[in-house]
């Protein structure tokens, strides 16, 4: 099977299903496992690559009223890959080729390859999502040993979870410029690792947040995992942050509890590395009680706690 992934979550599922030798075109965000780079891309984007935060999400709120994404289709690629299976998703507006598009494509394309549409907003949808492409490659054992796998790992979160006493006011800032919430599965991420998130919402989209909203809910920790970021990009937004007002005043920021963790790899990608994400956030959560697994990076802590100065 001849395998195409529209989302870089889809990539990391095809390959965890041990059919990465089936994919032969992948988007232009698409880096991992490693050796996908090597593959065609058969997106582009509309984003400048010198785009600000603040300038990317104007160009998305100008896109969000026209009904268009943000990155289009390379059909002269995806004509010459010649797939049997395309692999999209429905669930952002703007963050990956529409839908409709795809769709039209798949019209246009010898053979009229199959589609497949991934939407989750939670971790058992994720765990759907794996299925779905199982059955459509032929390969649903192994969806179903890697869902097993998966679900061990939550439920080994969840239950070193149920033995802490005291769960921290969270925040996860799925943006800086201006400021997010988080979204979907994130909420739902928070209260397993054993936190409270009081403003985002699971299952929910994210959304644009005012500053004072953040204020009154007085995190104890602040987690920020940019969509799309690496870790030094949001480096590079968090003046914005501390040029916000009474910044110096949160209880997070008090106690040094500021955590950045790669945005692009962990929080926005519904693929198995959702779980890897998890375990991340626990492990800053609570590190006396939740083991950072051997492979995963920690949080990076932002600076140092004001009261040791």
């Amino acid at each position: 099977m001849r395998i195409v992934s529209l989302l870089p979550s889809a990539t990391e599922i095809v390959c965890a299903l041990g059919l990465g030798e089936q994919l032969v075109g992948v988007t232009h965000e698409c880096d991992y496992p490693p050796f996908v780079q090597q593959l065609p891309k058969v997106t582009k984007t509309l984003i400048p690559h010198t785009a600000t935060s603040a300038e990317i999400d104007a160009l998305v709120r100008e896109r969000l009223k026209t009904d268009k994404a943000l990155y289009t289709l390379n059909m002269e690629v995806l004509e010459k890959l010649h797939p049997d299976l395309i692999i999209t998703q429905a669930l952002c507006d703007v963050c990956a080729v529409a839908e409709a598009e795809v769709r039209a494509a798949a019209c246009q394309l010898p053979g009229a390859p199959r589609v497949v549409n991934l939407e989750p907003a939670c971790l058992d949808d994720l765990y759907e999502a794996i299925r779905s492409v199982g059955e459509a490659t032929g390969h649903e054992d192994s969806a179903e040993q890697l869902i097993r796998s998966l679900k061990a790992r939550v439920m080994a979160v969840r239950e070193r979870t149920e033995r802490i006493s005291y769960k921290p006011r969270v925040t996860l800032l799925e943006w800086i410029d201006p400021p997010f919430t988080c979204g979907h599965w994130s909420p739902e991420l928070v209260e397993l690792a054993g936190g409270i998130e009081g403003l985002g919402k699971a299952g929910l989209p994210s959304r644009t947040m005012h500053w004072e909203e953040l204020v009154a809910w007085q995190p104890e920790v602040l987690v920020i995992a940019c969509c799309g970021y690496t870790v030094e990009r949001t480096l590079q937004d968090m003046p914005l942050l501390e040029g916000r007002p009474r910044w110096q005043e949160l209880p997070c920021v008090r106690s040094g509890r500021v955590y950045i963790i790669n945005g692009s790899h962990y929080f926005s990608r519904p693929g198995p590395r959702l779980v890897d994400s998890l375990e991340i956030l626990a492990h800053a959560l609570h590190p006396d009680v939740h083991p950072l697994p051997e492979g995963l990076p920690p949080a990076l802590p932002w600076r140092v706690p004001i009261f040791s100065y």
